[in-house]
């Protein structure tokens, strides 16, 4: 395992990370979950991803007890939450159990150090921006969760440049910690956010990324080219249509004919080389894994070594397959 700082902060995370959305609580059993954290944790992987909306907590609860079973040192791994979306479904609910005001940043820390019982969170993430709470209030509720050593770094979740650097202008007005981390969708058909929109915050503000979906919730992996239409994988989950009607088009069907047919020249399986495309990304802090399987994670990591078989050569020629480099603006 190689790992990469996270930004300019001097939390050095494994390049490959284990994510839990969709799966953990929901997806695949408890004893799955807790053979697939084992073995990422066997393979040098420190940080373990999750949220308060991911199976309506229950991913953090099944995530929480396998970190109390295991008994790894604290010092020897990451754990995340995220806070905007509550937990969904609960009867009558109030509007102050999700957002970003003081309050529930507060009430989603405490509830989330309790399902994953630990004594703090590595790392803290606003989910989603809050049109409906000044930003200067969550810049500050996350600063004194910082301070009370409740979290230790915070950061966004697809939020926009413009949003992030609001809340770093905030953070330099008042003398307070800003955001660290953005954690946004990125892999070879969708690009434009990170590589284009971001481009400055990494050179101005050292902006670390901990990126999620590297297969397109799938797609990359080329289970649905020639007419297949698997059942047993996260598009076919109910609640899911408008990211399968977005990510599976025949547009992007063709490209990963052509890129599998480059990646088994390289003897590489689909999965493996879309990773390893998103790992030659220097911006890229980790990728996020988000098996469903033990032979799917084990084989995942075999990304590692394949970033060297993308030579410049390879890369342009994926260039070439995928059509869609980002444009950038002439300033």
């Amino acid at each position: 395992m190689e790992y990469r700082r996270l930004g300019k902060s001097g939390l050095q995370l494994s390049e490959l990370s284990l994510g839990s959305w969709l799966t953990f609580g929901k997806q695949i059993e408890n004893d799955i979950a807790e053979e697939l954290m084992h073995i990422a944790y066997d393979q040098g992987v420190n940080f373990f991803d999750n949220a308060e909306i991911y199976a309506n907590g229950e991913s953090e609860i099944v995530m929480g007890e396998i970190l109390k079973k295991a008994n790894w040192s604290r010092d020897s791994y990451v754990v995340s939450s995220k806070v905007f979306f509550g937990i969904q479904g609960l009867v009558d609910s109030k509007p102050t159990q999700k957002g970003l005001s003081r309050k529930h940043v507060t009430e989603a820390c405490h509830q989330a150090l309790k399902r994953l019982q630990v004594e703090y969170l590595d790392l803290f993430f606003c989910h989603r921006p809050d049109k409906e709470t000044p930003i200067e209030e969550t810049v500050w509720a996350m600063h004194n969760l910082i301070t009370q050593g409740k979290i230790l770094y915070w950061g966004t979740s697809e939020w926009s440049a413009q949003e992030i650097m609001e809340a770093h202008m905030v953070a330099r007005q008042y003398n307070l910690i800003p955001p660290t981390m953005e954690q946004p969708q990125y892999n070879m058909l969708h690009r434009d956010k990170f590589e284009v929109e971001f481009d400055q915050l990494y050179k101005n503000v050292g902006m670390g990324t901990t990126i999620w979906s590297p297969l397109a919730s799938g797609v990359l992996s080329g289970k649905y080219n020639g007419g297949a239409k698997p059942t047993d994988t996260r598009l076919g989950i109910e609640g899911l249509e408008w990211l399968k009607d977005k990510t599976i088009t025949s547009e992007n069907l063709a490209r990963i004919d052509q890129l599998n047919e480059l990646a088994q020249g390289l003897n590489l399986s689909m999965p493996v080389f879309a990773i390893a495309w998103c790992l030659k990304n220097p911006n890229v802090s980790t990728v996020m894994l988000g098996a469903s399987k033990t032979s799917q994670l084990v084989e995942n990591f075999s990304a590692i070594e394949a970033k060297s078989k993308l030579t410049p050569t390879v890369m342009e020629e994926i260039e070439k397959i995928l059509n869609n480099t980002p444009i950038r603006p002439n300033f």
